[in-house]
């Protein structure tokens, strides 16, 4: 395949001790191939292939806040179209796909609650279902994984929350590092996540353990998880790449079962988009109910994020 069919048109520039820290060069020197490419409207997505192992490795970039944005969800709607296009029926094998973050300390806080804020206040409840309805798409086609023969990997190093968190439950094996965290936390504003948490969490931890996770709003450490099942592989910071490195050397000969038997599984209780739309309904119902005290909780919340954004990019 030609590398330079897929990159990123606008990277986050790190620094080079946090860039050091996330990415062991010497380890990883094939998977940083790709070049920019006009192909893909990446923005905030910074795609690279690896041949070799027949990996697509994809890291989110941020502008700002580290949250599903609408420039974000366009991204990734673009992300999966050109994937299914690229390595689709006659197109090159693809066999993991793997989603981490370039944004140090966080994979995704979720949902854009500046953008809810200003959708409740103006009572905007088509908004919040056509956001909600997005993130629904592109959740709904990675837990199917685009309908090729792949593997989904999640790569986690920092918070995944919110709506960071329902993303992560879509692929299907999960890396994390120590310190990376995890949680719900809609609850504290009078909200719940509304993009897929009941569904996917009911089916793997059942109804009164999804229920107790998301109404609790707690905050789990990646041992946590691990003990809980939902995150399959523990390693210490620092080693999330090598980590999904090795868990393919170790599975790329069994590849073939391996997704079969994620396939499976998604037969034996599956999800439909109707399910995670029904939801969206009663979340933007919910929504629109908030009390002017839970809307500033929500918008001290943004400012805090973009503090530590700010923070981010002035270092």
């Amino acid at each position: 395949m030609d590398q330079s069919r897929i990159g990123s048109t606008d990277s986050q520039t790190l620094p080079n001790e946090v860039t050091d820290a996330l990415i062991d060069e010497t380890d990883l020197q094939r998977v940083a191939r790709a070049r920019p490419s006009p192909l893909f409207d990446l923005g905030q997505l910074d795609v690279s292939w690896d041949e070799e192992r027949k990996a697509l490795w994809t890291y989110m970039t941020p502008n700002g806040r580290p949250s599903f944005n609408l420039a974000m969800l366009h991204d990734f709607d673009v992300w999966q179209n050109e994937i299914a296009r690229l390595y689709g029926e006659g197109g090159e094998q693809l066999e993991y796909l793997i989603l981490g973050s370039r944004f140090p300390g966080v994979w995704n806080f979720g949902g854009d609650l500046g953008l809810f804020s200003q959708y409740i206040r103006g009572q905007n409840r088509q908004a919040l279902v056509d956001y909600g309805r997005a993130c629904n798409n592109i959740l709904f086609r990675n837990m199917k994984g685009l309908e090729l023969p792949i593997v989904t990997i999640g790569l986690v190093q920092g918070q995944a929350l919110g709506g960071g968190f329902e993303a992560l439950m879509s692929f299907n094996v999960i890396v994390a590092e120590r310190s990376a965290k995890f949680g719900l936390p809609e609850i504290a504003f009078g909200l719940f996540p509304g993009m897929g948490a009941h569904a996917l969490l009911a089916r793997r931890l059942g109804f009164a353990k999804a229920e107790s996770m998301i109404l609790s709003g707690k905050t789990y450490t990646a041992e946590e998880m691990l003990d809980l099942g939902l995150v399959h592989y523990l390693v210490e910071d620092g080693e999330g790449e090598q980590a999904v490195l090795d868990y393919i050397g170790q599975n790329s000969r069994r590849h073939a079962g391996n997704h079969a038997v994620f396939k499976a599984s998604r037969e034996v209780w599956p999800v439909t988009l109707g399910e995670l739309n029904s939801i969206v309904e009663i979340w933007a119902d919910t929504a629109l109910k908030l009390q002017d005290s839970d809307l500033r909780l929500m918008e001290r919340l943004v400012r805090a994020q973009s503090k530590l954004s700010a923070k981010i990019s002035a270092n």
